[in-house]
């Protein structure tokens, strides 16, 4: 079979001239974000200024499209570096402003880091999100001229310029915080595995689990995808690179190009759900909650279960409609080729898990280590032959690929931090918060089904983790006022914040994948969101079934409430695409409807 490996996703053979100098600073930002983990504490407004210096070349210039984007990414950058710099140096001196700015410079500053935000997040993804904050910072200046109960009494500008530029809240965060300490480590983690032959292995297990079953081939695809995208924390990024070998491999085979297309979106989209990573998404909910990583890899590990298995019982389903073939014998991996390849990615995960429950580090230190282990594997390739030239390669594309990805998501993350920055500082969170509550009557599934809207929405074309960290910043209060855990409304937020990856109008796994197979978007969307069902179900299904996010306290009870939710959404699944008469389809999906939220 053929399998997937780094080099499909490395990078362009277009920045091949500039390979060393690219290298050399994916090099800085990876040893950068890892010494900080093994220096010790590090003032906030020195490695949170430094994290954003470090990521303006990737985005402003590396990025670029055109040559006028390149100078002026050349002239953003200069200047953003140096601002940053201002930050970085004179942290000992602004700490003791406490945000507020008493120079013109310090406010020509911030106002520059705060135009740089918003236009490095636009570059990188868009004007969504950008355009959120930029609303935000207008609301922050202008909302006292607006009526009734959502404006406010009106902020100084140079208090709130300070408090989002030059002190710990806005751009330099906690939610900053996560980015530097957290985020970039898993992302370097998920760059150096690509890098190498953990790739291979993901697929070469996948095939080997599934691939003799009817619907093989999509199977692989739900297997190696749920894997890939757990460490990629990108449904887009794992449709493209684990969907150039499953899609192909589902068409040779006859398969429903609209169907192909579906399923691989469905599963990459549902690795940011898959612990023990959940694309890093798991470490920013441990910052926002509070509670410990183990905790939250148990309580999402039987929903993310769920969800894939729904996933594999529509694949069966479909197979009553298709003729859903098995991957052929020749196509699949030996169990030699199987479990030498794994080892590529057991190792480093062995590592990273034994550190963190055996050891009692923390996942960010855990990371570190398996980082290290997985460096030292790019010395082999998938026959485990040493090779300096190889190695050479692996770690070219492993430096650049953390390099590129810690500064999109990092851009992401600050543009993100404008927002909940203006949030804290105008009250307006806590005003939306009453809104919902108003609007729902104060009852908790007219506020779900408000939250479920508003994550859909601000989730078009606004990556999961700042769409999670808006809703819940604006939505989560309302939720747990009305009794939910703190927990379960930010794994809910969490879930519903992948909506927009499958549902249309804006669905990006669905657009890549359509475009990979070559069908029509609104055919693979439709048939996504019949595979992906559980995506809209599972979320209502732990608010009224909460035991089923208990699996570290009452592993009994969380696994028969599990079974009766999965008994239900397999019932669902069948009744939406089995080639069965409108009555029977009704009857099981009315029966899955009722044993999951009645019983």
């Amino acid at each position: 079979m053929r399998v997937f490996t780094s080099s499909q996703a490395s990078t362009p053979e277009d920045d091949r001239s500039v390979a060393p100098g690219w290298m050399a600073l994916g090099a800085v930002s990876v040893i950068f974000h890892l010494g900080l983990i093994f220096y010790g504490l590090t003032p906030a407004l020195v490695s949170r200024p430094l994290h954003m210096a470090l990521l303006l070349p990737w985005v402003l210039i590396y990025m670029a499209n055109t040559p006028a984007q390149r100078v002026s990414g050349w002239l953003l950058t200069v200047l953003g570096v140096a601002a940053c710099g201002y930050i970085a140096f004179n942290e000992a001196a602004l700490a003791n402003q406490y945000g507020f700015i008493d120079t013109h410079l310090q406010m020509g500053i911030g106002l520059f880091l705060m135009a740089l935000a918003l236009e490095t997040a636009r570059r990188a993804i868009g004007w969504p999100l950008p355009l959120v904050a930029l609303l935000a910072l207008m609301y922050g200046a202008f909302g006292q001229y607006i009526p009734g109960a959502f404006g406010h009494p009106g902020l100084p500008l140079a208090s709130m310029v300070g408090t989002l530029t030059i002190a710990e809240g806005g751009l330099w965060g906690s939610l900053t915080g996560v980015s530097v300490s957290v985020v970039a480590i898993f992302v370097i983690f998920g760059a150096v595995l690509n890098a190498g032959e953990a790739g291979q292995g993901f697929m070469n297990l996948a095939s080997a689990v599934a691939g003799r079953l009817t619907g093989g081939a999509a199977k692989v695809a739900v297997i190696s995808s749920a894997l890939m995208g757990s460490i990629s924390g990108s449904a887009s990024a794992n449709v493209a690179s684990t969907g150039a070998i499953t899609i192909p491999s589902m068409v040779r085979l006859r398969y429903p190009r609209s169907l192909a297309g579906a399923v691989e979106a469905v599963a990459s989209s549902g690795g940011q759900i898959m612990p023990p990573l959940m694309g890093a998404g798991a470490f920013v909910m441990v910052e926002l909650t509070g509670t410990p990583y183990t905790q939250i890899m148990a309580a999402a590990m039987l929903p993310a279960v769920l969800y894939f298995l729904t996933v594999w019982v529509g694949i069966n389903a479909y197979a009553t409609r298709h003729d859903l073939k098995p991957v052929a014998e020749s196509e699949r991996p030996s169990a030699k080729e199987v479990l030498i390849t794994s080892l590529f990615f057991a190792i480093p995960f062995v590592l990273l898990l034994e550190r963190i429950f055996n050891g009692g580090f923390t996942p960010q230190y855990a990371a570190s280590v398996a980082i290290f282990a997985g460096f030292a594997l790019l010395f082999f390739n998938v026959t485990l032959r040493f090779s300096l030239p190889g190695f050479a390669t692996r770690l070219f594309d492993a430096v650049v690929t953390a390099g590129r990805q810690i500064a999109v998501i990092g851009s992401i993350i600050l543009c993100a931090s404008l927002v909940v920055g203006v949030l804290s500082l105008t009250g307006l969170g806590v005003k939306i918060t009453s809104g919902i509550l108003s609007l729902s009557n104060d009852m908790l599934w007219p506020a779900l089904l408000l939250t479920a809207l508003a994550c859909l929405i601000l989730g078009m074309e606004v990556p999961t983790t700042a769409a999670y960290v808006i809703c819940v910043s604006v939505a989560g209060p309302a939720l747990t006022s009305l009794g939910l855990e703190p927990l379960l409304a930010h794994l809910f937020v969490f879930w519903y914040a992948l909506l927009s990856t499958i549902t249309p109008p804006v669905c990006g796994g669905v657009f890549i994948a359509a475009g990979m197979v070559g069908e029509n978007w609104l055919k693979v969307a439709f048939k996504a969101m019949a595979l992906g069902i559980g995506l809209y179900i599972i979320p209502l299904a732990m608010v009224a079934n909460p035991e089923m996010i208990q699996l570290a306290f009452n592993p009994s009870g969380a696994l028969l409430y599990a079974l009766k939710v999965a008994i239900g959404l397999g019932a669902i699944s069948y009744g939406v695409i089995a080639r069965k008469v409108l009555w029977q389809r009704s009857a099981l999906a009315v029966g899955g409807i009722i044993l999951i939220f009645v019983v």
